[in-house]
């Protein structure tokens, strides 16, 4: 029975001072609240994204995972850098292709720009003659 009893005494002993330490029993006052842990973002704003940025992400744990604001902010950003990316690919492409089909064509596949549209003396162009053809031969 005195051990009991030792045993309840130690027991409200602890449990009061941890409530002191919470609650602010000193000077001191209570425990300040922690901020909650943020992504740093380390996805650099002033350059375009490489795969380097994009494996250095890691996201700050919580209690149920990864704070959803910041796992969406990083991805909304990767996918419009990717968004634009693919734009401007698509542009170089379409660029590409054109000067490939005037290249293998040449200058004559548009209308107006074929050797006879030259002006004479330009490199191409037939030269003016003043021969008139002969009737009859």
């Amino acid at each position: 029975m005195v051990m009991f009893l030792f045993l309840v005494i130690a027991l409200v002993v602890v449990v009061g001072a941890v409530t002191l330490a919470v609650l602010g029993g000193g000077e001191r006052g209570a425990l300040p609240d922690v901020p909650p842990e943020r992504l740093i973002d380390p996805l650099p704003p002033d350059r375009p994204l490489r795969r380097a940025d994009v494996e250095a992400v890691r996201f700050p744990m919580t209690v149920r995972g990864y704070r959803m604001l910041d796992v969406d902010e990083a991805l909304d950003r990767i996918a419009a850098e990717l968004a634009e990316r693919d734009a401007r690919i698509a542009e170089l492409e379409a660029a590409l292709a054109g000067a490939q089909a005037t290249a293998v064509g040449g200058p004559g596949l548009l209308k107006g720009y074929g050797p006879q549209d030259r002006a004479p003396g330009q490199h191409g162009a037939p030269a003016p003659t003043d021969e008139r053809p002969e009737d009859g031969k």
